[in-house]
Order: structure tokens, then sequence, then C-alpha cells
């Protein structure tokens, strides 16, 4: 289980914080919604999660131990919003690799396999594929770290519908596998799947629906 207690984050730059005293638990089964408008400081609270900022008070803990934030990165995948305007392999192949030289062509199968790109070829370029299955590419990259924990910023944003219920499909499918965060702005989208979820207003984390059940 992933949990927050009282995590505060007030960037030099900002006038007020952004995070004010988050409490959060998590766990795998089913993905955790965080909804709330554009600069409710969602994405902050990913990148504090996933070891890239530090915040100035609270703990965070993995299994009921405390992980610093360079533990974080090791245990956590980041899919950011509009992923694919970040790719830098030429191929399908390539963009599996980075990071990952090692990788064999099975292994690459496997993974295209397990997000539903089972029949694109690895020589392909990312560019050329649709939106939904360059937003799966993303994940497939994230998920070859084998993260316990899987954050993703707003995975459905440019999508069209269908595409962005296939999404939700397969975050629902992967949470089995480990621990899925999603934040949206969008939360009407999971109305059809069992999820945790909570509400960021005014740098304060509110549960909403199952979520009340593990505050």
């Amino acid at each position: 289980m992933l949990e927050l207690k009282e995590i505060h984050f007030h960037p030099a730059t900002a006038e007020k914080p952004i995070l004010q005293g988050v409490n959060l638990r998590a766990r795998c089964g089913h993905p955790t919604i965080i909804e709330g408008s554009s600069g409710s400081g969602k994405t902050t609270l990913i990148e504090v999660i996933g070891g890239l900022s530090k915040a100035q008070k609270g703990l965070i803990t993995w299994n009921n131990k405390a992980i610093s934030p360079n533990q974080r990165k090791w245990i956590c995948g980041i899919v950011f919003q509009f992923p694919e305007r970040h790719f830098l392999g030429l191929t399908i192949a390539q963009e599996l690799r980075l990071g990952n030289h090692r990788l064999s062509n099975e292994d690459q199968i496997q993974i295209l396999s397990k997000v539903g790109l089972s029949k694109i070829k690895l020589g392909g370029a990312p560019e050329k594929l649709s939106g939904g299955q360059q937003r799966r590419l993303a994940i497939a990259v994230q998920l070859l770290k084998k993260p316990n924990i899987l954050l993703l910023d707003e995975p459905t944003a440019g999508l069209d519908w269908s595409v962005r219920q296939e999404i939700i499909q397969l975050l629902a499918k992967l949470s089995n596998e480990q621990l899925i965060l999603v934040v949206t702005h969008e939360p009407e989208l999971f109305k059809n799947f069992p999820v945790s979820s909570y509400q960021l207003n005014g740098g304060e984390l509110q549960p909403t629906g199952s979520a009340k059940d593990l505050a």
C-alpha cells in the first residue's frame, strides 16, 4: 500500500503552497483516481510521489516502510501528459530499448502484447502510430521498469472517446499487477470501473466514493 501523510510542498517561486497536508492511501486491485481542475497541483503531486520533487514536510511509505525520493524513483513509473511528444527512438524497438539496451525481441513483443500492441512492427516509427497506440507505447516503456507504482498524468488527454475507454480498460487490467494512480480532470470517464477516488482542491486532498473506506 502507498500512503502519504501530511505532505506539504511549497516551491520558492510560488506565492502559496501547492500541497497542504495531503493524505492518501492507495492499494493495488483497482486504479486510484485523483481529480482536480487545471492548476490544482495534480502534476506536482505525481512529481512528489515519483521522487522528482521533494516535499518540505510529511512522510511517504510503501508497504508501511518510509521511502526516500530516490527510492521512489526506482519503484515508480511515470507517464506524463502527452508522453508521445517526448519519444526519442527512431523506431518502436529503439524507443523500448532506451535504458534497456539488452532487451530481447521476445521481451519487446511480450511488453507490447501486454498493452494491446501485439500487431505493430518493431521497426515502425512511433510517430506513425495512432494517438491511442502512442499512449500505449508510452505505458509499455514505463512497464519495462517493472514499477510497483505506475503514475499517469491525464492519460486520456487528446484522445477520441472510444480510445479513451480503451486506455481506461487497459489501466483497470494493469491495476491487478501494480498500483495505478491517475490524475485527471475528467473523472467521469472512470464511472463504469471500480476505483478509489480523491479530489484535490486548494492544496488539500479529500477522499470521495470508495476511497472513503481507506481514509
